[in-house]
Parts: C-alpha cells; sequence; structure tokens
C-alpha cells in the first residue's frame, strides 16, 4: 500500500473562535491529500479534465478526534482505501508533528463526463485503464 504525505501550511485564518482549526478546513486538506497521492504515482487530475472528465466527491466521512491549532504542524496521509468500478474511495489521516492522528476517515469520488448534466458515473476503469490499474497495484489490501 502507497501512502502519500502532504504537510498543510495553516493560518490564523484557518482557526475559529475556539482557536482550534474550523472543522470545513480539513476538507480543503482532503483535496490536497489526495492531489499529493495523484502526482506522486505519475498522474494529474488536471489531464483528467483536459480528457473531458470530472471526479467529484460522492461521500464524505471524517472523524475528529483531536483539535489542530494554530503553530502545530499538520500532516494529510492519503491512500487509496477501495478501487472499484465505479467509485475510488481514498482514506486518510490528518496527524501532528507527534504523529498524533486528529482526525480520520474517507472521501469517495466517482469519475463522470463533463458533458453529462446529472453526473452519471461512467467505468474509471474504461475511461482511464493505466490509472486505474496503478491504483490497483498500490491500494490498501
Amino acid at each position: 500500500m502507497y501512502v502519500a504525505t502532504q504537510e498543510i501550511q495553516i493560518s490564523y485564518a484557518d482557526t475559529d473562535m475556539m482557536g482550534v482549526i474550523y472543522h470545513a478546513n480539513y476538507i480543503k486538506w482532503l483535496e490536497l491529500g489526495r492531489t499529493r497521492l495523484i502526482e506522486d504515482i505519475g498522474y494529474d487530475y488536471m489531464e483528467m479534465e483536459k480528457a473531458g472528465y470530472y471526479a467529484p466527491v460522492y461521500n464524505l466521512e471524517i472523524t475528529y478526534e483531536k483539535p489542530v491549532k494554530l503553530g502545530d504542524r499538520v500532516f494529510v496521509k492519503t491512500w487509496v482505501d477501495v478501487n472499484q468500478g465505479l467509485r475510488t474511495v481514498y482514506g486518510f489521516q490528518i496527524v501532528n508533528g507527534e504523529g498524533e492522528v486528529c482526525a480520520k476517515g474517507s472521501t469517495t469520488h466517482i469519475v463522470v463526463r463533463k458533458e453529462n448534466e446529472k453526473f452519471k458515473p461512467v467505468q474509471f476503469k474504461k475511461a482511464f485503464p493505466e490509472w486505474f490499474q496503478k491504483y490497483e497495484e498500490i491500494k490498501r489490501k
């Protein structure tokens, strides 16, 4: 299993009234982690879009275990958890500089054609066979 690691730069604007990172900012971090994984294995999400496809989020699950605060070092670790014909599930952990898990969960993505306004899923395996195969090689076993 391959795990991509992306360090996150935290700013004051990321915090809430309690001085911790506002919960919705974690979702942005998941996208940064997924992008890091895709780039690490030699692909580019923008190339998918140029080919006429999107990979929107179908489902998101996140559990917050420990607050992240301004000044903390934080990393998002991302991997392919499940790789099916229609859905890809990315697992993630957000960890602090001490290696403690602060949040964990998954995002599920589907592949759709840009011109299909209803976002009807297409087979990732058929649209991007090499990319799909690479995910098969690196996914969690």
